[in-house]
């Protein structure tokens, strides 16, 4: 990181950013991609003599290794922000993060100059910045290739936030990262909303058994918008956006909760009715077995030292953050996550991010953190084939309709009536 961008910004970066901007602006991205293979890719033949001359004095400068990560990540983004606006230019990010592939050490006939700078542009290679720009591509190009995990990016928008940035991002990264992600899940809410639609047109319900049986009539077909087979992108709709308890959804349910939970006189009571509450949405035969016993261990193991206070946001929030480490994964440096794969072994995918959506539809301000503990098992399992790690890609699938449903613009309040 450049020293919390706390340094000014020196003559020459401010002329290649400029020059680059122009760039982007009067060139197609054929021609300012070829550029940038010349100026930083090659160090050589570029048709502009000042940027040479300012890209050489940054290379050669005292803090040419300290700054050159953060100066050519800003000089990408540049025009990834710029491409990335208009859709028919957005194809030009895989291909600029292409050009970062498979680097070779610099030969004799390469200057000095030209020599340092594909050492630091392949130092770059290896940073986080590059490879948040690929990944970046991958989301971009729409996972094309599905083998591999790390190629679904694109089904996942709330993934974004953490695994497309760096903490050192600037406002215009995350400016952009935003706008992809509210378009493609705006794309994934109307895909889901049709789909849905195209089902209850397709079928009617017989008034003698209850069941649904299939219309004649004949309707353009539309396409299941998720991973999820149709029965299983049946069970989650039913889930998140039905009745789960006594008639209640999971947002009435929370609802009940808060309000009833304002009354506790201290936290050590909220607990043990935050247990309570949990515990109604686990299999009865598995939680007896041991989860709700280690549950219930936990709930008291956190702050325990304000038992005795009234419970506020702070303290929900923290409870809330500390019981999604406990039951998803806990951080990158510690990614044990047995708890949640047993969850969804012995309940199902469905069943057990219903159970993290009860925890979330209390504190919404938590929701980010949960993004956080799938965006960790996203990057733990990316280069794993999907095949390999089903149970991931049903989380992650149902996580993606739950949070539609319950914090998007998607209304299918309409299902209630025909479940």
């Amino acid at each position: 990181m450049k020293e919390g961008f706390l340094q000014q910004t020196s003559h020459e970066e401010q002329l290649i950013y400029d020059h680059l901007l122009d760039c982007v602006k009067h060139q197609s991205p054929e021609e300012v991609i070829d550029g940038f293979r010349h100026l930083f890719i090659k160090g050589k033949d570029y048709y502009d003599h000042q940027i040479r001359v300012a890209l050489a004095r940054l290379v050669n400068s005292k803090t040419g290794e300290q700054n050159f990560n953060y100066i050519l990540n800003r000089c990408c983004h540049i025009l990834v922000n710029r491409w990335q606006m208009q859709p028919q230019l957005q194809g030009a990010i895989p291909a600029l993060a292409e050009l970062f592939e498979h680097l070779a050490p610099a030969t004799g006939s390469y200057s000095t100059t030209s020599a340092r700078l594909r050492e630091l542009v392949i130092e770059f290679a290896k940073t986080d910045h590059c490879l948040k720009l690929k990944r970046l591509a991958r989301v971009i190009s729409e996972g094309k290739d599905t083998t591999y995990v790390g190629n679904l990016i694109n089904r996942y928008p709330y993934l974004y936030e953490h695994y497309l940035l760096s903490e050192d991002s600037n406002f215009e990264d995350q400016k952009t990262v935003k706008q992809i992600q509210s378009r493609l899940q705006e794309r994934f809410e109307i895909d889901l909303s049709k789909y849905v639609t195209y089902k209850v047109r397709q079928v009617k319900t017989s008034p003698e058994t209850q069941l649904i049986v299939p219309s004649k009539t004949i309707i353009q077909p539309v396409g299941n918008p998720t991973l999820l087979s149709d029965r299983e992108l049946g069970v989650a709709l039913k889930q998140f956006v039905g009745t789960v308890e006594a008639g209640y959804t999971y947002r009435d349910l929370s609802h009940s909760f808060l309000t009833h939970s304002r009354q506790a006189s201290n936290y050590k009571t909220f607990k043990d009715d935050l247990y309570q509450y949990l515990i109604t949405s686990v299999d009865t035969k598995y939680g007896r077995h041991k989860f709700n016993e280690t549950l219930y261990k936990k709930i008291q193991t956190i702050l325990p030292h304000c038992d005795t206070k009234k419970p506020d946001e702070f303290i929900v929030l923290r409870t809330t953050s500390q019981l999604l480490n406990f039951l998803v994964v806990e951080s990158n440096q510690r990614p044990n996550h047995y708890i949640f794969m047993d969850l969804i072994t012995n309940m199902g995918a469905t069943s057990t991010v219903g159970l993290l959506l009860k925890i979330v539809l209390l504190c919404h301000k938590v929701k980010p953190h949960l993004e956080k503990r799938f965006s960790i098992l996203f990057t733990h399992y990316e280069s794993f084939t999907k095949e390999g790690v089903p149970w991931l890609i049903k989380a992650l699938e149902n996580l993606n309709i739950a949070f539609s449903v319950n914090f998007g613009k998607a209304d299918l309040s309409f299902l209630r009536q025909m479940m």
